[in-house]
Protein backbone atom coordinates (compact mmCIF):
# COMPACT_ATOMS: atom_id res chain seq x y z
CA UNK A 1 0.00 0.00 0.00
CA UNK A 2 0.93 3.35 -0.22
CA UNK A 3 1.12 4.62 3.38
CA UNK A 4 4.36 5.86 4.80
CA UNK A 5 4.90 5.95 8.77
CA UNK A 6 7.68 7.76 10.13
CA UNK A 7 9.90 4.70 12.52
CA UNK A 8 11.02 6.02 15.57
CA UNK A 9 13.92 3.00 15.39
CA UNK A 10 15.08 4.16 12.04
CA UNK A 11 14.56 7.87 12.40
CA UNK A 12 12.60 7.97 9.04
CA UNK A 13 9.48 7.82 6.96
CA UNK A 14 9.25 3.85 5.78
CA UNK A 15 6.53 2.32 3.48
CA UNK A 16 4.10 0.40 5.66
CA UNK A 17 4.16 -2.89 5.06
CA UNK A 18 2.49 -5.31 7.30
CA UNK A 19 3.81 -8.56 8.17
CA UNK A 20 0.74 -10.62 6.99
CA UNK A 21 -1.42 -9.35 3.94
CA UNK A 22 -4.82 -8.34 4.45
CA UNK A 23 -3.97 -7.70 8.19
CA UNK A 24 -2.56 -4.84 10.18
CA UNK A 25 -1.47 -5.58 14.08
CA UNK A 26 -1.12 -2.39 16.05
CA UNK A 27 -0.37 -2.63 20.05
CA UNK A 28 -1.10 1.24 21.62
CA UNK A 29 -0.13 1.72 24.96
CA UNK A 30 -2.73 2.45 27.09
CA UNK A 31 -3.31 4.01 30.46
CA UNK A 32 -1.73 3.87 33.89
CA UNK A 33 -4.93 3.90 35.69
CA UNK A 34 -4.17 6.22 38.44
CA UNK A 35 -6.20 9.10 37.89
CA UNK A 36 -9.23 11.31 35.74
CA UNK A 37 -7.71 11.21 32.14
CA UNK A 38 -6.97 14.38 30.94
CA UNK A 39 -6.21 15.71 27.13
CA UNK A 40 -2.89 14.45 26.87
CA UNK A 41 -3.68 11.05 27.84
CA UNK A 42 -6.65 11.12 24.94
CA UNK A 43 -4.51 12.24 22.56
CA UNK A 44 -2.68 9.40 21.23
CA UNK A 45 -5.54 7.37 21.74
CA UNK A 46 -7.14 9.21 19.12
CA UNK A 47 -3.94 9.78 17.04
CA UNK A 48 -4.30 5.95 16.38
CA UNK A 49 -7.63 5.80 16.18
CA UNK A 50 -7.48 7.92 12.62
CA UNK A 51 -4.40 5.38 11.53
CA UNK A 52 -6.33 2.40 12.41
CA UNK A 53 -9.70 3.90 10.20
CA UNK A 54 -7.38 4.98 7.71
CA UNK A 55 -6.11 1.50 7.81
CA UNK A 56 -9.24 -0.49 7.77
CA UNK A 57 -10.28 2.02 4.61
CA UNK A 58 -7.46 0.55 3.11
CA UNK A 59 -9.11 -2.70 2.86
CA UNK A 60 -6.88 -3.65 5.85
CA UNK A 61 -8.13 -5.84 9.12
CA UNK A 62 -6.94 -4.16 12.24
CA UNK A 63 -5.93 -6.52 15.29
CA UNK A 64 -5.55 -3.69 17.96
CA UNK A 65 -4.11 -3.93 21.58
CA UNK A 66 -4.74 -1.54 23.72
CA UNK A 67 -3.14 -2.02 27.30
CA UNK A 68 -4.63 -1.54 30.77
CA UNK A 69 -1.77 -0.95 33.73
CA UNK A 70 -3.79 -1.34 36.73
CA UNK A 71 -0.64 -2.19 39.28
CA UNK A 72 2.13 0.42 39.41
CA UNK A 73 3.76 2.15 42.26
CA UNK A 74 1.71 5.43 41.37
CA UNK A 75 -1.71 3.47 41.78
CA UNK A 76 -0.66 1.84 44.71
CA UNK A 77 0.64 5.74 46.44
CA UNK A 78 -2.74 7.70 45.15
CA UNK A 79 -5.20 4.46 46.63
CA UNK A 80 -3.42 4.48 49.90
CA UNK A 81 -3.59 8.30 50.06
CA UNK A 82 -7.42 8.12 49.31
CA UNK A 83 -7.68 5.13 52.01
CA UNK A 84 -9.42 2.70 49.33
CA UNK A 85 -8.15 -0.31 48.02
CA UNK A 86 -5.71 -0.22 45.26
CA UNK A 87 -7.83 -2.58 42.76
CA UNK A 88 -10.77 -0.27 43.60
CA UNK A 89 -8.99 2.69 42.42
CA UNK A 90 -7.88 1.30 39.15
CA UNK A 91 -10.84 0.42 38.15
CA UNK A 92 -12.57 3.41 38.83
CA UNK A 93 -10.01 5.21 36.90
CA UNK A 94 -9.77 2.40 34.14
CA UNK A 95 -13.75 3.08 33.50
CA UNK A 96 -13.02 6.94 33.87
CA UNK A 97 -10.66 6.62 30.51
CA UNK A 98 -12.65 3.79 29.10
CA UNK A 99 -15.49 6.31 28.82
CA UNK A 100 -13.19 9.14 27.37
CA UNK A 101 -12.40 6.96 24.54
CA UNK A 102 -15.59 6.24 23.83
CA UNK A 103 -17.10 9.67 24.08
CA UNK A 104 -14.53 11.22 21.86
CA UNK A 105 -15.24 8.57 19.02
CA UNK A 106 -12.44 5.96 19.72
CA UNK A 107 -13.41 2.86 17.69
CA UNK A 108 -13.21 -0.46 21.11
CA UNK A 109 -10.19 -1.61 20.72
CA UNK A 110 -9.74 -5.65 19.16
CA UNK A 111 -8.38 -6.22 23.23
CA UNK A 112 -8.00 -4.58 26.22
CA UNK A 113 -5.72 -6.74 28.58
CA UNK A 114 -5.50 -5.62 31.85
CA UNK A 115 -1.50 -6.40 33.85
CA UNK A 116 -2.70 -7.79 36.49
CA UNK A 117 -4.35 -10.52 34.16
CA UNK A 118 -1.46 -11.37 32.50
CA UNK A 119 1.02 -12.85 35.33
CA UNK A 120 1.61 -15.97 33.91
CA UNK A 121 2.71 -14.83 30.34
CA UNK A 122 4.96 -12.11 32.35
CA UNK A 123 6.73 -15.29 34.65
CA UNK A 124 7.05 -17.04 31.10
CA UNK A 125 8.77 -14.32 29.75
CA UNK A 126 11.76 -13.87 32.95
CA UNK A 127 12.35 -17.58 32.95
CA UNK A 128 12.91 -17.44 29.00
CA UNK A 129 15.28 -14.23 29.35
CA UNK A 130 17.30 -16.12 32.72
CA UNK A 131 17.46 -19.13 30.99
CA UNK A 132 19.35 -17.14 27.97
CA UNK A 133 21.43 -15.00 30.74
CA UNK A 134 19.99 -11.52 29.79
CA UNK A 135 18.38 -11.81 33.06
CA UNK A 136 19.59 -12.40 37.01
CA UNK A 137 17.75 -12.80 40.08
CA UNK A 138 18.58 -10.72 43.07
CA UNK A 139 17.09 -11.35 46.81
CA UNK A 140 13.65 -11.85 45.50
CA UNK A 141 13.79 -8.92 42.41
CA UNK A 142 14.58 -10.05 38.72
CA UNK A 143 16.79 -7.69 37.08
CA UNK A 144 17.81 -7.66 33.29
CA UNK A 145 20.99 -7.33 31.81
CA UNK A 146 21.77 -4.08 29.31
CA UNK A 147 25.18 -5.20 28.86
CA UNK A 148 23.40 -8.55 27.34
CA UNK A 149 21.96 -6.64 24.30
CA UNK A 150 24.43 -5.38 22.09
CA UNK A 151 22.65 -2.71 20.60
CA UNK A 152 20.41 -1.35 23.88
CA UNK A 153 19.27 2.01 23.09
CA UNK A 154 19.14 1.87 19.21
CA UNK A 155 15.57 2.97 19.45
CA UNK A 156 16.08 5.87 21.51
CA UNK A 157 19.22 6.98 20.79
CA UNK A 158 20.39 6.40 24.31
CA UNK A 159 24.92 5.87 24.78
CA UNK A 160 24.52 2.47 26.67
CA UNK A 161 27.43 4.69 29.17
CA UNK A 162 25.17 7.34 29.67
CA UNK A 163 21.81 5.46 30.54
CA UNK A 164 19.98 5.86 33.46
CA UNK A 165 17.08 3.99 34.60
CA UNK A 166 15.21 6.37 36.81
CA UNK A 167 14.45 3.54 39.51
CA UNK A 168 14.78 3.73 43.34
CA UNK A 169 14.86 0.86 45.75
CA UNK A 170 16.81 -1.24 43.64
CA UNK A 171 20.32 -2.22 45.51
CA UNK A 172 20.65 -5.56 44.06
CA UNK A 173 21.43 -4.73 40.40
CA UNK A 174 25.09 -5.99 38.77
CA UNK A 175 25.08 -2.53 36.87
CA UNK A 176 23.37 0.47 37.56
CA UNK A 177 22.27 0.68 34.13
CA UNK A 178 20.32 -2.87 34.26
CA UNK A 179 16.30 -2.41 34.74
CA UNK A 180 13.56 -4.43 36.83
CA UNK A 181 11.63 -7.32 35.60
CA UNK A 182 10.35 -8.38 38.85
CA UNK A 183 9.79 -6.34 42.45
CA UNK A 184 10.14 -8.55 45.68
CA UNK A 185 6.78 -8.27 47.75
CA UNK A 186 6.54 -5.36 50.23
CA UNK A 187 4.51 -5.63 53.64
CA UNK A 188 1.13 -4.38 52.60
CA UNK A 189 1.71 -4.68 48.46
CA UNK A 190 -0.30 -6.79 46.46
CA UNK A 191 1.63 -9.69 45.21
CA UNK A 192 1.74 -12.73 43.10
CA UNK A 193 3.99 -16.48 43.53
CA UNK A 194 6.43 -16.84 41.26
CA UNK A 195 9.71 -19.28 41.02
CA UNK A 196 12.10 -16.46 42.83
CA UNK A 197 9.26 -15.44 45.46
CA UNK A 198 6.19 -13.15 45.94
CA UNK A 199 6.21 -10.02 44.11
CA UNK A 200 4.67 -8.06 41.56
CA UNK A 201 5.70 -7.07 37.99
CA UNK A 202 7.71 -4.12 36.74
CA UNK A 203 6.14 -1.95 33.95
CA UNK A 204 8.51 -2.74 31.14
CA UNK A 205 7.27 -6.30 31.46
CA UNK A 206 3.87 -6.29 31.40
CA UNK A 207 3.57 -4.99 27.85
CA UNK A 208 5.92 -7.18 26.15
CA UNK A 209 4.07 -9.89 27.74
CA UNK A 210 0.62 -8.86 26.76
CA UNK A 211 1.96 -7.41 23.55
CA UNK A 212 2.93 -10.80 21.98
CA UNK A 213 -0.03 -12.75 23.90
CA UNK A 214 -2.19 -11.48 21.52
CA UNK A 215 -0.18 -10.32 18.44
CA UNK A 216 2.74 -12.76 18.60
CA UNK A 217 6.02 -12.62 18.75
CA UNK A 218 6.81 -10.13 15.75
CA UNK A 219 3.52 -7.46 14.90
CA UNK A 220 3.39 -4.69 12.72
CA UNK A 221 3.01 -0.86 15.14
CA UNK A 222 3.78 -0.04 18.59
CA UNK A 223 2.59 3.31 19.34
CA UNK A 224 2.93 5.37 22.45
CA UNK A 225 3.40 8.84 23.46
CA UNK A 226 7.00 10.47 23.08
CA UNK A 227 7.45 10.27 26.57
CA UNK A 228 7.85 6.45 26.15
CA UNK A 229 10.74 6.34 24.24
CA UNK A 230 12.56 6.09 27.03
CA UNK A 231 13.10 4.42 29.35
CA UNK A 232 9.60 2.27 28.54
CA UNK A 233 10.00 1.36 24.91
CA UNK A 234 13.45 1.01 24.69
CA UNK A 235 13.32 -1.59 27.91
CA UNK A 236 10.65 -3.26 26.01
CA UNK A 237 12.93 -3.43 22.70
CA UNK A 238 15.41 -5.34 25.04
CA UNK A 239 13.49 -7.47 26.72
CA UNK A 240 11.57 -8.65 23.82
CA UNK A 241 14.70 -9.05 21.08
CA UNK A 242 16.62 -10.87 24.08
CA UNK A 243 14.05 -13.15 24.59
CA UNK A 244 13.93 -14.41 20.60
CA UNK A 245 11.23 -12.00 19.20
CA UNK A 246 10.83 -10.25 16.61
CA UNK A 247 8.56 -7.73 18.36
CA UNK A 248 7.45 -4.32 16.58
CA UNK A 249 8.32 -3.36 13.38
CA UNK A 250 7.35 0.23 12.95
CA UNK A 251 7.52 2.14 16.04
CA UNK A 252 5.50 5.20 16.60
CA UNK A 253 5.13 8.07 18.56
CA UNK A 254 2.90 11.19 19.14
CA UNK A 255 3.86 14.18 20.78
CA UNK A 256 2.75 15.98 24.20
CA UNK A 257 0.02 18.63 24.92
CA UNK A 258 1.21 21.02 26.54
CA UNK A 259 0.05 23.88 29.05
CA UNK A 260 2.56 26.92 29.48
CA UNK A 261 4.77 25.09 27.42
CA UNK A 262 5.46 22.11 29.87
CA UNK A 263 3.92 18.58 29.50
CA UNK A 264 0.61 18.04 31.00
CA UNK A 265 0.91 15.63 33.50
CA UNK A 266 -0.85 15.05 36.85
CA UNK A 267 2.81 15.65 39.08
CA UNK A 268 3.19 19.61 37.57
CA UNK A 269 -0.77 20.22 38.19
CA UNK A 270 -1.58 21.15 34.83
CA UNK A 271 -3.98 19.21 33.66
CA UNK A 272 -6.98 19.76 31.62
CA UNK A 273 -9.26 16.68 32.63
CA UNK A 274 -11.71 15.40 30.30
CA UNK A 275 -14.60 16.23 32.23
CA UNK A 276 -14.21 19.93 32.65
CA UNK A 277 -13.18 20.16 28.58
CA UNK A 278 -16.46 18.81 27.61
CA UNK A 279 -18.42 21.58 29.48
CA UNK A 280 -16.29 23.93 27.00
CA UNK A 281 -17.46 22.13 23.86
CA UNK A 282 -18.57 19.04 22.12
CA UNK A 283 -17.20 15.60 22.23
CA UNK A 284 -16.87 15.51 18.48
CA UNK A 285 -15.18 19.55 18.46
CA UNK A 286 -12.37 18.12 21.16
CA UNK A 287 -11.92 15.37 18.86
CA UNK A 288 -11.73 18.09 16.01
CA UNK A 289 -9.32 20.10 18.38
CA UNK A 290 -6.86 17.24 18.74
CA UNK A 291 -6.69 15.28 15.42
CA UNK A 292 -6.06 18.32 13.29
CA UNK A 293 -2.33 18.70 13.94
CA UNK A 294 0.21 16.05 13.21
CA UNK A 295 0.47 13.77 15.67
CA UNK A 296 4.17 14.19 15.68
CA UNK A 297 3.84 18.25 16.68
CA UNK A 298 2.93 19.55 19.81
CA UNK A 299 -0.14 21.01 20.65
CA UNK A 300 0.07 23.93 22.84
CA UNK A 301 -3.61 24.13 24.72
CA UNK A 302 -5.71 27.36 25.00
CA UNK A 303 -9.31 27.89 25.24
CA UNK A 304 -9.06 30.48 21.99
CA UNK A 305 -7.31 27.36 19.85
CA UNK A 306 -9.83 25.31 20.96
CA UNK A 307 -13.22 27.08 20.02
CA UNK A 308 -11.48 27.87 16.78
CA UNK A 309 -11.32 24.07 16.16
CA UNK A 310 -15.13 24.18 17.45
CA UNK A 311 -15.80 26.59 14.49
CA UNK A 312 -14.24 24.95 12.06
CA UNK A 313 -15.80 21.88 12.77
CA UNK A 314 -19.32 23.83 12.69
CA UNK A 315 -18.14 24.72 9.41
CA UNK A 316 -18.37 21.32 8.01
CA UNK A 317 -21.48 20.15 10.03
CA UNK A 318 -23.52 23.17 8.82
CA UNK A 319 -22.67 22.51 5.07
CA UNK A 320 -23.54 18.63 4.84
CA UNK A 321 -26.96 19.65 6.63
CA UNK A 322 -27.44 22.13 3.81
CA UNK A 323 -26.56 19.98 0.90
CA UNK A 324 -27.94 17.24 2.44
CA UNK A 325 -31.53 18.76 2.55
CA UNK A 326 -33.91 16.39 3.98
CA UNK A 327 -32.49 13.67 1.74
CA UNK A 328 -29.43 13.45 3.04
CA UNK A 329 -25.61 12.71 1.90
CA UNK A 330 -24.28 9.14 1.04
CA UNK A 331 -20.72 8.58 1.79
CA UNK A 332 -18.84 8.73 -1.42
CA UNK A 333 -14.81 9.13 -2.03
CA UNK A 334 -12.24 10.36 -0.41
CA UNK A 335 -10.44 12.68 -2.61
CA UNK A 336 -6.95 11.96 -4.25
CA UNK A 337 -5.26 14.73 -2.08
CA UNK A 338 -7.12 13.52 1.03
CA UNK A 339 -5.60 10.10 0.62
CA UNK A 340 -2.12 11.80 -0.42
CA UNK A 341 -2.11 13.45 2.97
CA UNK A 342 -2.90 10.63 5.17
CA UNK A 343 -0.58 8.55 3.14
CA UNK A 344 2.43 10.30 3.67
CA UNK A 345 2.64 9.53 7.77
CA UNK A 346 -0.50 10.34 8.79
CA UNK A 347 -0.96 13.93 7.89
CA UNK A 348 -4.13 15.52 9.18
CA UNK A 349 -3.36 19.25 8.55
CA UNK A 350 -2.96 18.57 4.73
CA UNK A 351 -5.99 16.12 4.96
CA UNK A 352 -7.53 18.85 7.21
CA UNK A 353 -6.56 21.42 4.71
CA UNK A 354 -8.43 19.56 1.70
CA UNK A 355 -11.56 19.35 3.53
CA UNK A 356 -11.96 22.61 4.12
CA UNK A 357 -11.44 23.61 0.72
CA UNK A 358 -13.70 21.20 -0.77
CA UNK A 359 -16.22 22.48 1.83
CA UNK A 360 -15.13 25.93 0.72
CA UNK A 361 -16.37 24.89 -3.09
CA UNK A 362 -19.53 22.99 -1.85
CA UNK A 363 -21.10 26.18 -0.35
CA UNK A 364 -19.80 27.90 -3.68
CA UNK A 365 -21.91 25.52 -5.46
CA UNK A 366 -24.63 25.76 -3.13
CA UNK A 367 -24.83 29.57 -3.19
CA UNK A 368 -24.74 29.35 -7.19
CA UNK A 369 -27.67 27.08 -7.34
CA UNK A 370 -25.55 23.91 -8.62
CA UNK A 371 -26.98 21.92 -5.82
CA UNK A 372 -25.88 18.73 -8.27
CA UNK A 373 -22.22 19.44 -7.82
CA UNK A 374 -22.57 20.95 -4.38
CA UNK A 375 -23.86 16.96 -3.52
CA UNK A 376 -20.81 15.58 -5.34
CA UNK A 377 -18.88 17.73 -2.87
CA UNK A 378 -20.53 16.94 0.09
CA UNK A 379 -20.34 13.42 -0.81
CA UNK A 380 -16.44 13.86 -0.63
CA UNK A 381 -16.69 15.74 2.48
CA UNK A 382 -18.93 12.88 4.34
CA UNK A 383 -16.08 10.61 3.30
CA UNK A 384 -13.29 12.46 4.78
CA UNK A 385 -15.06 12.78 8.04
CA UNK A 386 -15.90 9.40 7.83
CA UNK A 387 -12.66 8.03 7.85
CA UNK A 388 -11.92 10.93 10.36
CA UNK A 389 -14.41 9.53 12.93
CA UNK A 390 -15.77 13.24 13.01
CA UNK A 391 -19.08 12.37 10.77
CA UNK A 392 -21.57 14.46 12.02
CA UNK A 393 -24.32 12.51 10.18
CA UNK A 394 -22.96 9.35 12.06
CA UNK A 395 -25.14 7.50 14.82
CA UNK A 396 -22.70 8.60 17.57
CA UNK A 397 -22.56 11.93 16.78
CA UNK A 398 -26.40 12.31 16.00
CA UNK A 399 -27.14 10.37 19.75
CA UNK A 400 -24.56 12.48 21.23
CA UNK A 401 -26.18 15.80 20.05
CA UNK A 402 -29.44 14.36 21.69
CA UNK A 403 -28.13 14.24 25.15
CA UNK A 404 -26.08 17.38 25.37
CA UNK A 405 -28.57 19.35 26.83
CA UNK A 406 -28.64 16.61 30.02
CA UNK A 407 -25.02 16.40 30.11
CA UNK A 408 -25.33 20.58 30.38
CA UNK A 409 -27.40 19.88 33.08
CA UNK A 410 -25.82 17.69 35.15
CA UNK A 411 -22.11 19.17 34.87
CA UNK A 412 -23.98 22.81 35.94
CA UNK A 413 -25.66 21.02 38.82
CA UNK A 414 -22.08 19.20 40.28
CA UNK A 415 -20.06 21.93 39.30
CA UNK A 416 -22.57 24.07 41.86
CA UNK A 417 -22.35 21.83 44.32
CA UNK A 418 -18.09 21.83 43.92
CA UNK A 419 -18.13 25.27 44.41
CA UNK A 420 -19.97 24.77 47.44
CA UNK A 421 -17.36 22.51 48.76
CA UNK A 422 -14.54 24.93 48.11
CA UNK A 423 -16.36 27.96 50.07
CA UNK A 424 -16.91 25.54 52.77
CA UNK A 425 -13.55 24.12 52.87
CA UNK A 426 -12.44 27.47 52.73
CA UNK A 427 -14.48 28.38 55.88
CA UNK A 428 -13.06 25.76 57.31
CA UNK A 429 -16.81 24.30 57.55
CA UNK A 430 -15.72 20.64 57.18
CA UNK A 431 -19.14 19.28 57.85
CA UNK A 432 -20.55 20.55 55.18
CA UNK A 433 -17.62 20.08 53.17
CA UNK A 434 -17.68 15.97 53.96
CA UNK A 435 -21.57 15.98 53.32
CA UNK A 436 -21.54 17.46 49.66
CA UNK A 437 -18.71 15.15 49.25
CA UNK A 438 -20.83 12.15 50.53
CA UNK A 439 -23.82 13.35 48.06
CA UNK A 440 -21.38 13.28 45.49
CA UNK A 441 -20.32 9.94 46.25
CA UNK A 442 -23.92 8.28 46.53
CA UNK A 443 -24.72 9.78 42.84
CA UNK A 444 -22.19 8.33 41.67
CA UNK A 445 -19.44 11.12 40.91
CA UNK A 446 -15.96 10.26 41.91
CA UNK A 447 -14.13 13.76 42.81
CA UNK A 448 -10.41 14.53 42.80
CA UNK A 449 -8.36 17.22 44.06
CA UNK A 450 -5.95 18.58 41.87
CA UNK A 451 -3.73 21.62 42.67
CA UNK A 452 -6.08 23.36 39.89
CA UNK A 453 -9.18 22.25 41.74
CA UNK A 454 -11.71 19.51 42.00
CA UNK A 455 -12.00 17.39 38.75
CA UNK A 456 -15.21 15.01 38.68
CA UNK A 457 -16.29 12.21 36.45
CA UNK A 458 -19.18 10.57 36.40
CA UNK A 459 -19.03 6.55 37.87
CA UNK A 460 -20.18 3.37 36.82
Amino acid sequence: MALHLYDTATRDVREFHPARSGTASMYVCGATVQGVPHIGHVRGALNYDVLRRWLVHNGLDVLLVRNVTDIDDKILTKAADAGRPWWEWAATHERAFEDAFTVLGCLPPSITPRATGHVTQMIELIQRLIDRDAAYVSGGDVYFSVTSLPDYGTLSGQRPDEVQQGETGAGGKRDPRDFTLWKAAKPGEPSWPTPWGDGRPGWHLECSAMATTYLGSEFDIHGGGVDLVFPHHENERAQSHAAGDGFARYWLHNAWVTLSGEKMSKSLGNIVAIPEMLRKCRPVELRYYLIQPHYRSTIEYSDEALAEAAQGYRRVEQFLRRAGGTTGVRIGEVPAEFAAALDDDLGTPQAFAVLHNTVRDGNTALDAGDETKALEFAESVRAMVHVLGLDPLSEQWQDAASHSGEAHALATLVDALLDERTRARADRDFTRADAIRDQLTTAGIAVEDTPNGPSWTVRD
